[in-house]
């Protein structure tokens, strides 16, 4: 088990600030409503005296000071209670934004209808289910990460390379953000496997995590290939991007045929 797999079993490795739904709404792209920040509130403190505190300690914020953290995400009590169903759909009415904002890099290349977020997570989770039998490898765990791995994106967007923020900022804002979303969807054990699940992938922690970053970039550039094909675009950036760069032997299998069929069609 690796580190971050097993330290997050009891905490959530979240962003060193103090969290403040607002300090992040004015970063996304999308305006979030003042509900989900009301909602985040109460939804974390509906069943408080139920849950424990879990410390993830002491770290370094960004002006060289440091904070300690902890987050509620211990199971309630009252898993099936009406709080819980309320919780849950405000998530997953705040996860309705994951099926309306854009991919960016194919809204700036002038995609005509282009996939959104939850497109994209979509089909990655259809790669992990139909991919072969690999050794050592938790198939379930790769579908759960392909359909988390950019949840954080409901909150701040679609941050591309071509945005200009520094690895390192973009890494903060969507911690924050997942943690708003976990508190959120009430703290308990399927906020904490989310988390946990991001992190890995964050990180590229696990040999699941790998798997599941390969497929990013296979549904990526056969994505590209589809648009090319069907809207006359050249999106060759977007194989260049991903050239050499891939870690499984499936990931290579994959991006090697589809490369393969580019060629065929030009």
């Amino acid at each position: 088990m690796s580190g971050s797999r097993a330290f997050c079993k009891s905490s959530l490795l979240l962003p060193s600030v103090t969290f403040s739904p607002l300090s992040f709404i004015s970063l996304r792209r999308i305006k979030l409503s003042s509900k989900f920040v009301r909602m985040a509130t109460e939804s974390s403190s509906l069943n408080n005296s139920d849950k424990s505190a879990a410390t993830v300690g002491t770290a370094t914020d960004g002006d060289g000071g440091s904070t300690s953290h902890s987050v509620a995400l211990s199971p309630s009590k009252n898993d099936h209670s009406t709080s819980s169903a309320s919780s849950a759909i405000d998530f997953l009415s705040l996860c309705h934004h994951l099926k309306t904002t854009k991919r960016a890099g194919w809204v700036r290349k002038g995609i005509q209808g282009p996939e959104s977020i939850a497109d994209h997570m979509y089909r990655m989770g259809i790669m992990a289910f139909i991919a072969t039998d690999i050794p050592g490898i938790d198939r379930d765990r790769c579908i759960k990460m392909a359909i988390v791995h950019d949840i954080a994106e409901a909150i701040v967007g679609d941050i591309t390379p071509s945005d200009g923020v520094p690895k390192l900022e973009k890494s903060r804002r969507e911690r924050e953000a997942l943690e708003y979303m976990c508190k959120l969807l009430g703290g308990g054990s399927r906020a904490n496997e989310i988390g946990e699940l991001w992190m890995e992938y964050e990180e590229n922690s696990s040999p699941e995590a790998k798997v599941v970053k390969d497929f990013d970039k296979v549904e990526m550039i056969l994505q590209a290939l589809e648009y090319e094909s069907e809207q006359g675009k050249d999106l060759d950036e977007f194989f260049q991007s991903t050239a050499g760069k891939f870690q499984t032997d499936i990931g290579k299998a994959w991006a090697s045929e589809i490369v393969s069929r580019r060629r065929k069609e030009h």
